[in-house]
């Protein structure tokens, strides 16, 4: 796991009805994504990331172990494509699945602000910030003129143990909330208006370039040091913002989620590179864009009309964890 990243709950007999129906495995539930795996093969496994997913709900399914049951159905996309994913719990009548996948989802939903570059926003009032849940606030560095425009805007810092702030002081609505995630780096250099501190941003966020002007140089190379140890300090153990408190599991008494160790020196795209395991996120794809389904085609072998396959996709290696031609003779 990434830093920052926190087991939030872990379920075992949950079958991945879409993609390896028949299959039990264990869902652990993150608070940046969800992770699926096979209980019997490691190596057969998903993770869904929460940004990538649209909506989450309930659907009556058919599961190859458990018959017709209620499961977790996700929508999702990623890269233009369209995927569902299908989590049936094995276990009857144990619906924890339900509200901790959708618990967590919704606390990811109304914590973006940790993790997401905003401007403009309603995030001031009367001049002070409207602080996060486990937010602190550090230091407030007034005099900085943001030079996004020609003549530059007065305005002031604000450095949290989160993220940094800059508002104009004329207009508290002119304003930038940057979370110490997304800072590539932090620099001093020199300009048309002299020395200035210079914040660069993660392609994620956009990539952007920000100069900021403190008068004068010794107070500038204050507030660079103090900006640069606070993020790094940030980036060794980041606050997300997505906490969630499964009361289901408290009041069964049942004991906090761990992992068994990963394997030492596992590569999991090394590992895909020499097996040559398959795509097999296309088992999960319900449509190539926003424009819809693929043109339908007629199988001989199926005697169905099914939707064109992707360039470089056949019926039979969509079956597949891993192809024929690449299996070792044991």
């Amino acid at each position: 796991m990434r830093n920052g990243e926190k087991i939030i709950d872990r379920l075992e007999f949950i079958e991945d009805t879409k993609g390896n129906s028949g299959d039990k495995g264990v869902l652990i539930i993150t608070n940046l994504r969800a992770i699926w795996h096979s209980m019997t093969i490691a190596r057969i496994s998903l993770s869904i990331g929460y940004n990538c997913i649209q909506n989450i709900s309930t659907r009556i399914v058919n599961s190859r172990l458990r018959g017709t049951t209620e499961a977790v159905y996700i929508q999702s996309k990623y890269n233009g494509l369209r995927y569902e994913f299908v989590f049936t719990n094995l276990i009857p009548g144990n619906t924890r699945h339900f509200t901790s996948f959708i618990g967590i989802y919704k606390a990811y939903n109304t914590s973006r602000l940790y993790r997401e570059l905003k401007l403009r926003g309603a995030i001031l009032q009367n001049g002070r910030l409207k602080l996060l849940m486990l937010e602190k606030m550090y230091t407030t560095v007034n005099g900085v003129w943001n030079l996004s425009s020609e003549q530059g805007n007065l305005g002031a810092f604000l450095m949290t143990n989160i993220r940094l702030v800059w508002y104009a002081e004329s207009n508290e609505t002119f304003n930038i909330s940057l979370p110490y995630i997304h800072i590539y780096s932090v620099k001093i250099r020199e300009s048309k208006f002299g020395e200035v501190l210079v914040i660069e941003t993660t392609s994620y966020s956009g990539g952007f370039t920000l100069g900021f002007r403190i008068d004068p140089r010794e107070r500038l190379r204050e507030v660079t040091k103090e900006l640069s140890s606070i993020y790094r300090i940030h980036c060794q153990a980041p606050e997300f913002g997505v906490h969630f408190i499964n009361t289901e599991q408290i009041e069964n008494n049942e004991p906090s989620p761990t992992l068994l160790p990963s394997p030492e020196k596992y590569d999991e795209f090394e590992d895909e590179n020499v097996i040559g395991v398959s795509n097999s996120l296309a088992k999960y794809s319900i449509s190539r864009s926003d424009k819809g389904d693929g043109t339908p085609k007629y199988d001989s072998s199926l005697g169905l009309a099914i939707e064109t396959l992707p360039d470089g996709f056949t019926l039979s290696t969509l079956w597949e964890v891993i192809p024929t031609t690449n299996r070792s003779i044991e």
